[in-house]
């Protein structure tokens, strides 16, 4: 069963467009940091330290894959933002602070849903306008 796991989401990873492999890495970096809060909760050290790490690797990707050129002022507001997470979820796996933990899942789930939001705009403003209708869903024509 688990090699038909694999197999599924690999295939959904391969399939995905840009912007759903970025909200998936949301999802990923948000479930590392409430795995490594459980595990912070229930005294295994272990296995917070790995959760905090992957969480880390995560927006650490995120804030090396920024455009900067495109993205201005933004990227640089990212960025720091990112730093900050990465000292935060530092800090909570040496000094055991569940509070630094819970800062970090409040700001990573806050821009995933930001970032759908972005990506709804973006959508809808793609699709093409509907030419005017006379009220039955069929173009009107322009008469001669």
């Amino acid at each position: 069963m688990n090699a038909y796991m694999n197999q599924y989401q690999q295939n959904q990873i391969d399939t995905a467009s840009r912007e759903q492999i970025l909200i998936m890495l949301y999802d990923g970096a948000i479930r590392f940091t409430r795995q490594a809060l459980a595990a912070m909760e229930s005294g295994d050290q272990k296995t917070k330290r790995e959760k905090i790490s992957r969480a880390m690797a995560i927006i650490t990707e995120f804030s090396n894959t920024l455009d900067r050129e495109v993205g201005g002022e933004i990227a640089d507001n990212l960025d720091a933002l990112y730093h900050y997470m990465i000292r935060e979820l530092t800090a909570a796996n040496l000094q055991n602070d569940a509070a630094k933990l819970t800062v970090v899942d409040g700001l990573l789930s806050d821009l995933r849903e930001t970032w759908m939001e972005a990506i709804e705009i973006a959508r809808n403003e793609q699709k093409p306008k509907n030419p005017v209708s006379n009220g039955d869903h069929t173009p009107l024509r322009a008469s001669l």
